[in-house]
């Protein structure tokens, strides 16, 4: 992974230009609101036009973000053709579950100079694909593209709390142009060109954030938190080394970062639900509790299926799926993977 370091020729000619974001959830609008807070022209996008309207006169995100004034560099539109007017940089704040409909919806909008960047975290349902193929199969080889993940909460960008995240893109270019317009004194930036191990990454560290939360709810105690989010680590990087990402990617901010900020915080809805698990209630009970989309839930599955394609063995990821769909209980899964066969720790 490589540090900021000087501003490119071709990324100075563009850094004028306003970014397009585009989803006006929570995260898109922490997001919006750090490009301008970084002194970058920002037009949130969001297709809800009375939301829009809403934040346009109140100069915040009241239903998602309402503690986070808008800076004076972001302007609200529910116009696409106007977010997109004169800009090449678009940025995708949508879940994994809308990202290719969006991308077909959006496709015919891009013009052939514009470079295409997601915030969007998990795997395709149904498919098992992530983002970054499901891009290439909709927009093809006609823009370069990159993914945004970390460990950040979308409450804590919006705060203006230190964070540091990770950008990636097979063109480093566009990657480090990204991470520049994004960064200030309070949010850090850093490149890579592994978007297969940045995105792995924010797919599986929910369904490990799943069984923390199972964990904790059960009264575990932090030897068995520590022991899952560690060996959930090695789960993501043997899963990554056969899907073609570097594994120091995993040690970074998109894998252990992410991983362990998900495990260890409340704020992580998929931590929360696997709490409410915990308490006896359904799959579909927790959820309700929960209120909002469980992107680990979806995981689960897609991840047992695409870790037997390739024949690996991934305990926890199965064990999670087990209570989530076959039934088990949770309890006795726990103490099964505690109770394993003693291995090599390195393999």
């Amino acid at each position: 992974m490589q540090r900021l370091g000087a501003i490119s020729a071709d990324n100075h000619n563009m850094n004028h230009l306003p970014i397009a974001v585009l989803g006006s959830g929570s995260w898109g609008t922490a997001l919006a609101i750090q490009f301008a807070r970084a002194g970058k022209a920002t037009r949130l996008w969001g297709r809800d036009a009375a939301h829009q309207a809403q934040m346009r006169a109140q100069r915040r995100n009241a239903r998602y973000l309402p503690e986070a004034p808008f800076p004076e560099r972001l302007s609200v539109t529910e116009s696409l053709q106007e977010a997109l007017d004169g800009v090449i940089d678009v940025l995708i704040a949508v879940p994994s579950s809308g990202f290719r409909s969006f991308l077909e919806e959006l496709a015919p909008q891009l013009s052939s100079g514009m470079y295409v960047a997601w915030a969007t975290k998990g795997f395709e349902h149904g498919s098992g694909l992530l983002p970054h193929q499901v891009a290439h199969q909709v927009l093809g080889d006609n823009h370069e593209v990159a993914v945004l993940s970390g460990p950040t909460f979308a409450k804590e960008v919006g705060a203006g709390l230190p964070t540091a995240m990770v950008v990636a893109s097979p063109h480093a270019q566009f990657a480090r142009r990204i991470a520049e317009d994004l960064a200030s004194p309070v949010f850090r930036t850093y490149i890579s060109t592994d978007i297969i191990g940045v995105e792995l990454g924010g797919a599986v560290k929910n369904v490990i954030a799943i069984g923390a939360g199972l964990s904790d709810g059960l009264g575990f105690g932090a030897n068995t938190r520590v022991a899952l989010i560690t060996r959930g680590l090695s789960e993501m990087t043997r899963l990554g080394a056969a899907l073609g990402a570097r594994a120091e990617t995993f040690m970074g901010l998109a894998g252990l970062g992410d991983l362990v900020l998900t495990c260890t915080d409340d704020q992580s809805r998929n931590r929360r639900f696997g709490i409410a698990l915990a308490r006896g209630g359904t799959p579909q009970a927790a959820m309700s509790e929960i209120g909002q989309v469980v992107e680990g839930h979806r995981a689960a599955r897609i991840l047992r299926e695409v870790a037997r394609q390739h024949q690996l063995e991934l305990p926890i990821c199965e064990g999670i799926c087990r209570i989530l769909f076959d039934g088990a209980d949770a309890g006795e899964v726990v103490r099964e993977l505690m109770r394993r066969p003693a291995r090599a720790e390195f393999e």
